[in-house]
């Protein structure tokens, strides 16, 4: 076996994320000599130590993240100012911070200020996960096959960088590197506008009178079915992807409502051929995502 990449490697949040780390690195082996998890609701700390996917298990997270050469941050974007408020001061000279954000310009604008001058930061996001939440959420393999996206700074340590990396492909990854601007606009199309068109459609079919309701409940097709597992998911967790990278999602909702609204009318006015066009687009799409192992 390789020897561990991190002498103790601290998770900030056991949900999904944190806790499928977890779960690879007691599995591996060759991650982390020490796991911590960090989590502050009494409830989720007894779960997580009767899970038992980590060596120690601590409510205070400067306490947690003292002694760690790695930590990452598990947990709502929205959360990580006041979090890093608390850690930094705590941070291991050396150590390198990551995280699990699925926006990263805001990561950078919350996490830069306050980072100390010999702490390493090498944001990341993995693209994986489930509508399911909490410390029973996570498992081993959720990482296999998917990509995670690394977000360096510019003059960041390659040694740091690389050890990130490193660590997301022992998860099971495969490893990208981009600017974090490029990183939010991807993932604004990607993730955050399908989750945001879900949301939207749940609501709408909730708004329906009584009668109508319990009918789109009982008949659901398979495509609203799938808009409502997406809809199911972590209340804080998209609220803070939402309103943390607003420019580019509001900038895919314009072109998105633009589209719409063009596929509208050629419902309208019988336009078959342009119909045709769109259905055939995606059709082609699916395809590449088939090709790519990522459907």
């Amino acid at each position: 076996m390789a020897e561990p990449l991190f002498e103790r490697l601290c998770l900030i949040g056991a949900g999904l994320i944190g806790g499928s780390i977890a779960r690879v690195a007691q599995e591996r082996g060759d991650i982390a000599r020490t796991v911590v998890a960090q989590t502050r609701r009494p409830e989720t700390l007894r779960r997580v130590r009767e899970l038992g996917f980590a060596d120690v298990v601590e409510a205070d997270a400067a306490r947690a993240v003292q002694g760690a050469d790695c930590v990452i941050l598990c947990i709502p974007v929205g959360a990580y100012a006041g979090v890093m408020r608390q850690i930094a001061p705590h941070l291991a000279p050396g150590c390198i911070l990551s995280d699990v954000g699925s926006t990263k310009g805001s990561v950078i604008r919350d996490l830069t200020p306050l980072l100390p001058r010999d702490v390493h930061l090498v944001p990341a996001h993995p693209m994986a996960g489930t509508e399911h939440s909490g410390p029973d959420a996570g498992f081993a393999t959720l990482f296999q096959g998917r990509y995670c996206i690394l977000t360096p700074l510019a003059g960041s340590d390659p040694a740091a960088v690389e050890k990130i990396a490193e660590l997301w492909r022992r998860c099971g990854s495969m490893v990208e590197t981009m600017d974090a601007a490029t990183h939010d606009k991807v993932v604004a199309i990607v993730s955050h506008l399908p989750h945001l068109i879900a949301f939207t459609i749940c609501g709408t079919a909730d708004d329906l009178a009584e009668e109508t309701r319990e009918a789109v409940l009982k008949y659901a097709a398979s495509g609203f079915r799938d808009f409502t597992r997406i809809a199911a998911s972590d209340v804080d967790m998209w609220r803070d992807v939402f309103l943390n990278n607003r420019e580019a999602l509001l900038e895919m909702l314009a072109r998105f409502t633009e589209d719409a609204q063009a596929f509208g009318r050629a419902v309208r006015w019988g336009q078959a051929e342009f119909i045709e066009d769109r259905i055939r687009r995606g059709r082609k799409i699916r395809r590449g995502l088939i090709e790519r192992h990522q459907a």
